[in-house]
C-alpha cells in the first residue's frame, strides 16, 4: 500500500498513530511478535527495536521493552559461567598481537574458542573460528572429546571456506588445544600467525565471548537436545543460516555479519586484498608507534624512544637475563628469548 501510495512506511505508522492510536498500537504489537516468533525469542529489546525501525515503524526503545514485558516475549535470561580452559601445560605461547591491530577487511584477524554444551546424558564440547572484522563463525566443529582435532577441525573448515592470504593472524585463549604442536603446524603451513591472549584476561577475546554467549542464551538454553546429532543439526542452522546471514549485531550497526561484509566489499572493492593493510600500534603516553617505526607525522621514530611493550604488558615477572618469562605460563613472542642474541 505504500509504495502505490509513493510514502514512506514510517510516514505511514507517524499518521496513524496520530489519526487511530489503538490501531497502530495492535499493528506495533502484531510487529513485535512477528520478529519474536521469527527470532525465537532471541532478540532482546535494543534488537528488537533495530528490527522494527527496519521495518520502517517509528518506536523508541523503552516502549518496546513495555511491550515486550507485557506480552512476555523478553529473552531468556543468562546461567552461570564455567571455565573450561586448560592453561596449565609448558608449551610455547605466542605474543598477543590481537590487542594492537587496527582492522580494516576481513581475512585479517580470526579468533578461536571452545565451549561445553550438556545433552541428556553427556557433555560434548564446540569450537567456533570467528573473523574478528565481520563477527562472522567461518568454522566450527563439535566432539565429544576436548583432543586436538576438535579445534584442528575447526580450524581446518575456516580455512577451506576462507581460503585467506598470508599475514592472517589467529587469536586464541592459551588452552592447550591452541599451543599444541598439531594445532601450530596448521597455522604455520598456511601462513598464519599465531597470537594468545594473557594470563586470565578474557577481555582480548572478548567477540568470541560474546558469540558464545548468544550461542547460550538464544540456542542452548532455549532447547533441550537429546542427541549429539540433534544439537549438530541445530547448531548448523543456528550458525549458517540465522547467525551469519540474519541476526543483527550491535557492534555492526545492527547489520549480520554477511551485510557488513557485503556493504565492507563494495565500499572497498577487493576485500580480498586488504590482509596486508593490516596496522600494528604499540601506544604510550598518548602516542601511536606504528610497527614500521613511522611516526603518524612520517617521519622515522628513534628505535630508543618506541617501547618494547605495550602499557597493559607490563615487564614485572620478567628477568633481565635475555626477558625470559619468570614462568611458563608467560607470554613470550615466537621467537626464543632464551639466548643472548634475541637481544640485539
Amino acid at each position: 500500500m505504500c509504495e502505490l501510495a509513493r510514502v514512506s512506511r514510517s510516514s505511514y505508522y507517524r499518521l496513524l498513530a496520530v489519526k487511530e492510536p489503538e490501531r497502530e498500537q495492535v499493528e506495533t504489537r502484531a510487529a513485535i511478535q512477528e520478529v519474536a516468533l521469527a527470532h525465537r525469542r532471541r532478540y532482546g529489546y535494543r534488537r528488537m527495536t533495530a528490527e522494527l525501525r527496519h521495518r520502517g515503524l517509528a518506536v523508541n526503545h523503552k516502549r518496546v521493552a513495555r511491550l515486550m514485558r507485557e506480552d512476555n516475549l523478553l529473552a531468556i535470561g543468562r546461567r552461570k559461567y564455567v571455565l573450561t580452559t586448560d592453561s596449565r601445560h609448558t608449551l610455547k605461547v605466542y605474543l598477543n598481537l590481537a590487542a594492537r591491530m587496527q582492522l580494516t577487511g576481513i581475512n585479517q584477524l580470526w579468533i578461536a574458542d571452545i565451549t561445553y554444551i550438556r545433552l541428556e546424558a553427556e557433555f560434548v564440547y564446540l569450537a567456533v573460528v570467528i573473523d574478528r572484522f565481520s563477527r562472522r563463525v567461518v568454522g566450527w566443529s563439535l566432539d565429544r572429546s576436548l583432543a586436538v582435532r576438535l579445534t584442528v577441525t575447526a580450524l581446518q573448515r575456516a580455512i577451506d571456506s576462507r581460503r585467506p592470504p598470508p599475514g592472517l593472524v589467529h587469536h586464541s585463549d592459551r588452552g592447550v588445544q591452541y599451543a599444541s604442536r598439531e594445532y601450530v603446524e596448521v597455522l604455520e603451513s598456511h601462513d598464519i600467525t599465531p597470537s594468545m591472549s594473557r594470563a586470565a584476561n578474557p577481555y582480548d577475546n572478548a567477540a568470541c565471548e560474546s558469540f558464545m554467549k548468544t550461542l547460550k542464551y538464544e540456542e542452548i538454553h532455549c532447547s533441550q537436545y537429546h542427541t549429539m546429532e540433534e544439537l549438530s543439526a541445530n547448531i548448523e542452522a543456528f550458525i549458517d543460516r540465522y547467525y551469519n546471514l540474519l541476526r543483527l549485531h550491535s557492534a555492526l550497526g545492527y547489520r549480520s555479519p554477511a551485510e557488513f561484509e557485503a556493504a565492507a566489499e563494495k565500499f572497498d572493492g577487493e576485500p580480498e586484498k586488504r590482509s596486508a593493510s593490516t596496522v600494528l600500534s604499540f601506544s604510550r603516553d598518548g602516542e601511536i608507534f606504528p610497527s614500521d617505526g613511522a611516526t603518524e607525522s612520517g617521519e622515522k621514530a628513534d628505535p630508543a624512544s618506541s617501547p618494547a611493550h605495550r602499557l597493559d604488558e607490563s615487564p614485572v615477572g620478567y628477568s633481565s637475563a635475555g626477558c625470559s618469562p619468570a614462568e611458563p605460563a608467560s607470554a613470550s613472542p615466537t621467537v626464543d628469548y632464551s639466548e643472548p642474541q634475541a637481544l640485539k
